[in-house]
């Protein structure tokens, strides 16, 4: 099985200690976020989880306790998804600066492996300041240092959900101009660089030579990493168009402090900050702990491997 920790919040930046302690119990308790006294147990089990996935704006606190993530990272198979752009503390007022988390993406490659990490270069969106060219420029850039590092890289237009619109005033969306413009260029950089780009839920009139729309967290692009098959049970995809593997997340809604202003999994930073300050390191919960009525019910895990893949399935 897959399990993710990042499509509700970004553990690495905020709850790393959190994290390495329930990797020490070798449990965690998580709510259902629209049922909340249902309550699912998932084991850290390396024998029962093939790869835990990691999406993260800033994955250096996973560094501070390197006893921690050496053993993680010699337990369990990992995958990272780290997020590099190019905007300012205007849309991204508490993520540290790109030149930061490229230092921590490297050193992350280096100790995971070039094929275990992803650059993600979303959402995209288009205003005077952040123009079309401005991103062509900063894309550029970025692809020259990270191709060291990563042969992939995702890319998704931003998506204007209620919350979005909520809390970014005045955003629009990319034009199909300006998305055949953008992938046009980002196409040609990537190929420059020797990158394959996925895009993220994106019309499938945008797929070039090394553009595809397959998905960025999909079955083969995780067993080509893993190097290894895998069976993944038939079940209703988390979203329509996706084949990403997005079920089993440990995360929790309205807790991640970077406050993006396009961000869809925060309401509100009020909300945020209530949340983050109900946190217990040593709860098995994210956020508060167990509740009177909670039903718990243990998680149905089981490994996804199937025999090693040969050299065709690798290329």
């Amino acid at each position: 099985m897959v399990l993710n920790t990042g499509s509700r919040t970004d553990i690495p930046a905020y709850y790393s200690k959190w994290f390495y302690n329930r990797i020490r119990e070798g449990f965690v308790l998580v709510r259902n976020p629209y049922y909340p006294s249902q309550v699912t147990r998932y084991l850290l089990d390396p024998e029962k989880i093939d790869v835990m996935i990691f999406c993260t704006k800033n994955p250096q606190p996973m560094f501070g306790d390197a006893d921690s993530f050496k053993a993680l990272l010699s337990t369990f198979d990992t995958f990272w998804f780290v997020t590099v752009t190019p905007y300012g503390t205007d849309i991204e007022p508490f993520v540290p600066p790109a030149e930061h988390v490229i230092r921590s993406f490297q050193k992350l490659s280096e100790q995971t492996g070039k094929q275990r990490i992803s650059w993600r270069y979303d959402p995209i969106f288009v205003t005077e300041k952040y123009s079309v060219a401005y991103h062509i420029r900063q894309f550029a850039s970025m692809a020259k240092v990270l191709s060291r590092y990563t042969g992939q890289c995702v890319v998704s237009f931003i998506d204007l959900y209620e919350k979005t619109r909520k809390n970014f005033r005045g955003v629009r969306g990319v034009t199909h101009e300006e998305q055949e413009q953008l992938i046009g260029a980002i196409s040609n950089i990537a190929q420059e660089y020797g990158m394959q780009i996925h895009l993220c839920c994106e019309n499938e009139r945008l797929i070039r030579k090394n553009v595809d729309a397959d998905g960025c967290m999909s079955k083969a692009v995780l067993e080509k990493a893993l190097g290894c098959k895998l069976v993944v049970p038939q079940k209703k995809m988390a979203r329509e168009a996706c084949t990403c593997l997005l079920g089993a997340d440990i995360g929790a809604y309205n807790t991640c402090g970077h406050g993006c202003l396009y961000c869809y999994a925060n309401y509100d930073r009020e909300t945020v900050l209530s949340n983050m300050k109900n946190h217990d390191p040593f709860s098995p919960f994210l956020i508060g702990n167990r509740h009177e009525g909670d039903i718990v019910k243990d998680a149905v895990q089981k490994s996804w491997k199937n025999g090693q893949l040969d050299l065709f399935d690798l290329i």
